[in-house]
């Protein structure tokens, strides 16, 4: 990966909106919003090849495009190579701008969740080869950056065993007590655990925790990932109850081995 310095803004949302010092580095892949019926074909063609690695019997739905990946609150992401075009991630993020999380299909999200602006990550799949790490974590930076941009406050994630130990990592804490694994309707009725991540706090926390991928996520500029222009229109929610959900173990150790 080519890498220079250069002096850009900090987005807003992790930190104060100052200009700091930050590396920028070329990826050998792009990251960019779906658009059009090839890259969603694309993005659906990784999206079950990684799927069928783990759960084939899950993947026979995911041969085409899902309902939801043309709902006006969902973009898709690809991941593609800049050697020869094909794909090598995608993942679909879904806000509730406009309706319930899929995620509130299975399952009443709690008061310090319900009145906030939220974006839930599904659909994470990656090439198997070599880059494979490097694309997981450039996309889940593409998800932050888009939850920056659009004003969400919370992620949201499920992870069934072991992918939830990823989110643990990240920093992400379980929405309900005991990790409790509850199943999903629009995951097969497979049981995961449902996770949050607080936008706002996000850099301060990582920062705190030493995170190996802090320098990736908050001091490197990837001109290569490319999320768009912000949602419209932007998403007024009533004011919360004071309530803080707990903290997440820290676990950084072996992050997507």
């Amino acid at each position: 990966m080519e890498q220079s310095q250069t002096l850009i803004s900090r987005p807003l949302g992790f930190a104060p909106d100052a200009p700091v010092a930050m590396k920028s580095e070329r990826l050998p892949f792009t990251i960019k919003r779906v658009r059009t019926e090839e890259d969603l074909m694309k993005a659906v063609k990784i999206r079950h090849a990684a799927y069928a690695r783990h759960l084939p019997e899950f993947a026979r739905s995911l041969v085409e495009p899902e309902e939801c990946d043309f709902d006006t609150d969902s973009v898709v992401l690809l991941a593609e190579s800049k050697l020869d075009g094909s794909p090598i991630g995608s993942a679909r993020i879904q806000t509730n701008f406009h309706q319930p999380l899929h995620v509130e299909e299975s399952v009443e999200l709690p008061m310090w969740l319900l009145t906030r602006r939220l974006a839930e990550v599904t659909r994470l799949g990656i090439d198997e080869g070599r880059i494979g790490r490097l694309v997981k974590v450039a996309l889940i930076k593409a998800c932050f950056e888009y939850c920056e941009q659009n004003k969400v406050e919370w992620a949201v994630v499920t992870g069934r065993t072991p992918i939830d130990r990823q989110y643990e990592q990240l920093l992400f804490s379980d929405v309900f007590p005991n990790r409790e694994l509850i199943p999903l309707r629009h995951v097969g009725n497979m049981p995961h655990r449902v996770m949050a991540f607080e936008i706002e706090t996000g850099e301060e926390r990582w920062t705190a925790a030493k995170h190996p991928l802090l320098g990736f996520f908050r001091h490197t500029h990837h001109a290569d990932i490319d999320i768009g222009a912000p949602a419209t229109p932007q998403f007024a929610r009533a004011a919360a109850p004071l309530v803080t959900n707990p903290s997440a173990e820290v676990v950084t150790d072996g992050i997507f081995a």
